[in-house]
């Protein structure tokens, strides 16, 4: 195992809205739905100020509409937008992966992250497993050395993308296996295995919010 050193996450508000973007993706915050500025800041334990930001980031993505003093509403998402958010990530993210391989990357940071969320998974912390899973993920992007693909990229980030009835810790184990083959593609630097292993490791999480979503369309 690498020393283990402090791991990279995303500023505040690609927190935020990150955050706000996997609730909306997974249908936790449903259509029609109001949500205030101090009501999404109390929730996520942070302040207002990031939460605005990411509001305003997500009206851009049509995620949300903002109301003047009022904060949101939860707009209605489709397969299509979802699997068109998916396949803009499948396609950078993949690209990423392979760029680290094609300029023999240092990995040292990536293989830290990686440590750190299996670390966490062996003590079942699930939660904490979701900051080293962004960790693992944004350090390949900033290896792979292209900024305008990471900063598009943080702004595409949505978290865990849990399918129906599967737990946390369930869906770490899941996603923790297939962080190992891209470990593996990316040590072997085998350009085109880490960049079809990534592919993957996208399009079944897409799969995932799609069962979820369908689960929840079903007649009640």
């Amino acid at each position: 195992m690498t020393q283990l050193q402090p791991i990279t996450l995303l500023p505040a508000r690609e927190r935020v809205a990150a955050a706000l973007r996997e609730a909306i993706l997974s249908h936790q915050l449903e259509p029609g739905r109001e949500l205030s500025l101090k009501d999404a800041a109390q929730l996520l334990g942070v302040s207002v100020t990031p939460v605005r930001e990411a509001f305003q980031q997500l009206a851009q993505e049509g995620l949300i509409e903002l109301r003047p003093n009022r904060g949101a509403i939860i707009l209605g998402l489709d397969e299509q937008t979802i699997r068109d958010h998916y396949e803009l990530r499948a396609i950078l993210e993949r690209e990423a992966a392979m760029a680290v391989c094609r300029k023999n990357a240092d990995l040292r940071r990536i293989r830290n992250a990686f440590d750190m969320a299996q670390a966490a998974l062996a003590r079942h912390d699930s939660t904490e497993y979701g900051n080293y899973n962004q960790a693992f993920h944004v350090e390949i992007w900033n290896a792979g050395g292209n900024k305008k693909i990471a900063q598009t990229l943080s702004q595409l980030w949505n978290g865990l993308s849990m399918g129906h009835k599967v737990t946390r810790e369930a869906y770490a184990q899941i996603s923790m296996a297939e962080h190992e083959g891209i470990m593996e593609a990316l040590e072997a630097r085998d350009e085109q295995l880490a960049g079809q292993r990534m592919d993957h490791h996208i399009r079944r999480s897409l799969e995932n919010v799609l069962t979820h979503l369908k689960v929840e369309q079903e007649p009640k």
